[in-house]
């Protein structure tokens, strides 16, 4: 597994000097979830959105291969590749396989998931196994009451829970899965959404506790009203801003997040089309003379 201060210096996500420098690619290999939020959707795609929870399409474990050998043929800055959707990614088998085979073939680079956490504890050997070096656990909630007003259902071992038995449990699996992540030497970032009105007042509460179990770095991102919460209003800048600050007390937080897709490739803030991108490599033409 990659070191903890290799992985801080060339993760574009955990290191906003490294965003500008290195890629990142997503490939969209997990379809399935087994949590509703609701503020996820997940059936519409614009080319033109940039929101986790949508994809194109997705890839088989062949052309999600065949998508890092291109970019890395073509001598891209690609230095990250991840696993962040359309679903949960632990949720779906075909993540452990394929990151496995990623990290033989290509050891030079940084494997990372990103998951609702629900599974976490429960296949965090499994994880451990299959190369991946950091872990991205979505936590929006410290007490049960306001979790449940943020997820519909948990569906565990093939039983769907709803309100408090299902966020209670969600509650304890995050922050178990995040003690044994930590415990195991991945580095761990959390994700939280800031919701007006549900969970704002909580956040820092989610900050300390997260600290406590040894996450590395924060990132809070504002609400994309839709879904059942379409009519909250999404949090202004100068919000986040705020909140990031009062949240750094306790962890250092992620400044340059743009929500990514669950197929982004390229630079954060500065996407390719990885479709044309294939489709240029296969007919030998030069994409960025292309494109720019």
């Amino acid at each position: 597994m990659i070191s903890k201060k290799q992985l801080m210096e060339s993760h574009p996500c955990f290191s906003e000097g490294a965003h500008g420098r290195y890629g990142r690619l997503h490939l969209p290999v997990a379809p399935l979830c087994n949590v509703q939020c609701r503020y996820c959707v997940k059936k519409y795609d614009c080319a033109n959105e940039s929101r986790p929870g949508i994809t194109s399409r997705l890839l088989t474990r062949e052309e999600a291969v065949g998508r890092v050998e291109t970019l890395i043929e073509r001598k891209t800055n690609l230095r990250v590749v991840g696993i962040a959707g359309p679903g949960d990614s632990i949720f779906n088998d075909a993540t452990a396989a394929l990151c496995k085979e990623i990290s033989a073939r290509f050891p030079e680079l940084i494997l990372c998931i990103s998951t609702n956490g629900l599974l976490l504890p429960d296949r965090i050997n499994d994880i451990a196994q299959a190369g991946i070096s950091s872990i991205t656990i979505t936590i929006n909630a410290v007490l049960a009451q306001t979790a449940a007003r943020i997820y519909s259902w948990v569906d565990y071992e093939g039983t769907r829970l709803r309100g408090i038995d299902g966020a209670e449990l969600l509650l304890q699996k995050q922050y178990d899965g995040l003690r044994a992540a930590v415990e195991c030497g991945f580095m761990v970032k959390v994700n939280t959404v800031l919701m007006p009105g549900i969970n704002d007042r909580e956040i820092p509460l989610i900050a300390h506790r997260a600290a406590m179990a040894g996450a590395e770095i924060m990132n809070v991102m504002p609400l994309i009203p839709q879904g059942e919460f379409s009519h909250i209003q999404r949090p202004t800048h100068t919000e986040i801003l705020q909140m990031r600050a009062t949240c750094s007390e306790y962890l250092p937080q992620m400044g340059h997040c743009v929500q990514c897709r669950s197929d982004a490739c390229g630079l954060i803030g500065q996407d390719v089309d990885v479709e044309l991108e294939m489709v240029m490599a296969g007919l030998g033409v030069d994409y960025d003379a292309v494109v720019t």
